[in-house]
C-alpha cells in the first residue's frame, strides 16, 4: 500500500549520514564522487521498495475474484484482509517512534525490518494456505511496507529536488500497481493462482538485498557506535554503569521511553497533522476501493470477462504512474494546494463519467486518466505534510498520517463489500463519487504553506 509512507528538508550537500531521521547530519562521506553514488543507490533502494509494495496490492483487485470461489466466502467475509491491513499499519503507528530511538542510529535496520516482513509474508502465501493464515499475511505485509515506506519517504525528502523523487519513488508504487495485474492475471488464468505470491516472493528476496546494499554501511556503523558508547559506559560510576547495561541488555532506555513519549503527545497536539490525516483517510479509501473492486464491478454489472477485466486496473495504475512523473513539475511550480485541488474536481467529474456511461472500452479509457489525476495526490500530501510537521517530530507525525490514511484505505472498501453483499456491486459507483466530493473538502481544509524553494 501506499504506505507510504506517502517527509522537505532540502540538503545542503549530496549525501547525508541518515542514521536517524530525526538526528542531525553527521560526517559526510568522501569522495565526493563515491558519496553522491550511493545517495543515489539509496534513492534508487526507495524507488525499488515503492514499485515492489505496488506489485503486492496491484494484485489484490485481479485476484479478488478468485479469492473468493477458492475459499467459498462473500464479499462481505473477504474485506478481513483490509482490516488486517489496516492493523498492521496500526502497529507500525504505535512502534514507529520507539523504534526512531532505540535503533537511533541506523535508518538501514528498520528498512531491513520492514523488508524482511514483506518477504515471510510472501512465502506464507504461495502454498495455498488455509484462509485464516491467509489473511494474517496481510497484516505482515502492511506491517513491512509501513515500516520501509514510511523510512523511505522521510530519507527522500531530505535530499535536494526532494519534490522530484518524491514524484519519482511514488511514481514506482504506480509502475508495481500496473505491473501487480500483469503477473497475477495471467497466472491465475492459466495455473493456480496464488503462485502469483511465489514471484512476489522473488522480488521480496530482491527487495532484502537491495537495502542491504544500499543501507548496510548505516546497520554496520550502528553497530560500532553502539560498541563505542558500550565503551564509554564503563569508565562511568557505578550507578551509570548500571543504566548503560540496562540500555544495552534490552535496548529500550527509561529516558528513550520518556522521549518517545513525549514525541506523540507533541505530534497529536498539532492540528495540521489531523487536517493532513483528514485527507489521506479519504483519499487512501476512495482510491483502494476503486481499485480493489473494480474487476467485480465490471465482471458482475457490466458484464465484462473476468480473463480480460484484470487487466482494467493497468490503466488506473499505468495513469498514476505517467500522473506521477509527468505533473510532479507543474505541480510543484503553480502550488500544490491549489493544483491538486483542480485535480481533484477532475476526478470528480472523470468518476460520475464512468458511473453514467456504460460502456466497458469507455470505463477503461475514463479509468486510465482518472489515475493519470490522481497520481500526484500522494506525493504531494507527503510534501505537505513534511513542510507543516516540525522537524523533530516529522517521523512520529507522518507515521499517525499514514495509519490514519491506511484506516481509511481499510474502512471504506470493508463497507463498500458489506454493502455489495446485500445490495449488489452496483453500490460502487455512488459511493466513489461521494468519496471525491470527500477528498476535495478534506485537501480544501488544509493549511497553507509558504512554497520551498530548493537551494
Amino acid at each position: 500500500m501506499e504506505l507510504q509512507t506517502r517527509h522537505i528538508e532540502p540538503a545542503s550537500a549530496p549525501e547525508i549520514d541518515h542514521d536517524s531521521p530525526q538526528q542531525p547530519p553527521q560526517q559526510a562521506e568522501p569522495p565526493e564522487q563515491h558519496s553522491t553514488a550511493h545517495s543515489h543507490l539509496k534513492l534508487i533502494c526507495a524507488g525499488f521498495s515503492f514499485f515492489y509494495a505496488g506489485t503486492n496490492d496491484g494484485t489484490t483487485g485481479p485476484l479478488l475474484p478468485y479469492m473468493l470461489e477458492r475459499y467459498s466466502i462473500s464479499t462481505g467475509l473477504v474485506t478481513v484482509i483490509y482490516v488486517a491491513n489496516f492493523a498492521g499499519w496500526f502497529l507500525s503507528a504505535l512502534t514507529n517512534t520507539h523504534l526512531t530511538t532505540t535503533l537511533r542510529h541506523s535508518l538501514g535496520a528498520t528498512l531491513l525490518l520492514g523488508a524482511g516482513l514483506q518477504l515471510v509474508s510472501q512465502l506464507l502465501r504461495f502454498w495455498n494456505p488455509p484462509f485464516g493464515l491467509f489473511v494474517v499475511t496481510f497484516f505482515f505485509t502492511s506491517l513491512g511496507q509501513a515500516y520501509q515506506d514510511s523510512y523511505s519517504n522521510t530519507f527522500v525528502a531530505t535530499v535536494p529536488g526532494a519534490h522530484r523523487w518524491l514524484g519519482f519513488i511514488h511514481a514506482m508504487y504506480m509502475l508495481g500497481c500496473l505491473t501487480g495485474p500483469f503477473l497475477a492475471t495471467p497466472i491465475a488464468s492459466n495455473s493456480r493462482w496464488y503462485y502469483t505470491y511465489a514471484v512476489e516472493a522473488g522480488l521480496g528476496v530482491l527487495n532484502l538485498a537491495f537495502v542491504f546494499a544500499a543501507f548496510g554501511r548505516d546497520i554496520l556503523g550502528s553497530r560500532k557506535r553502539r560498541r563505542a558508547e558500550a565503551r564509554d559506559a564503563e569508565t562511568q560510576d557505578a550507578a551509570t554503569q548500571m543504566t548503560e547495561r540496562t540500555v544495552t541488555e534490552t535496548g529500550i532506555a527509561p529516558s528513550r521511553n520518556k522521549q518517545a513519549f513525549q514525541e506523540i503527545q507533541q505530534t497529536v497536539k498539532l492540528r495540521a497533522v489531523w487536517l493532513v490525516s483528514l485527507f489521506f483517510f479519504f483519499f487512501l479509501g476512495t482510491v483502494i476501493t476503486a481499485s480493489g473492486w473494480v474487476v467485480e464491478y465490471l465482471v458482475r454489472v457490466r458484464g465484462g470477462s473476468l480473463k480480460t477485466m484484470g487487466y482494467v486496473s493497468t490503466g488506473y495504475n499505468g495513469g498514476g504512474f505517467l500522473g506521477r512523473l509527468l505533473l510532479a513539475e507543474p505541480t510543484h511550480r503553480y502550488g500544490e494546494r491549489r493544483m491538486v485541488f483542480l485535480y481533484a474536481v477532475t476526478c470528480l467529474a472523470l468518476q460520475t463519467m464512468f458511473w453514467r456511461i456504460p460502456n466497458i472500452i469507455g470505463d477503461a479509457v475514463i479509468f486510465s486518466f482518472l489515475g493519470f489525476f490522481a497520481g500526484p495526490f500522494f506525493p504531494a500530501g507527503v510534501s505537505v505534510a513534511t513542510k507543516l510537521c516540525p522537524p523533530a517530530n516529522r517521523n512520529t507525525a507522518l507515521g499517525l498520517i499514514f495509519v490514519l490514511g491506511q484506516a481509511g484505505g481499510s474502512l471504506f472498501p470493508t463497507i463498500t463489500g458489506l454493502v455489495a453483499a446485500h445490495a449488489g456491486v452496483k453500490v460502487l459507483q455512488p459511493i466513489l463519487v461521494g468519496l471525491f466530493v470527500l477528498v476535495c473538502a478534506s485537501w480544501w481544509i488544509i493549511p497553507k504553506v509558504e512554497k520551498e524553494r530548493d537551494s
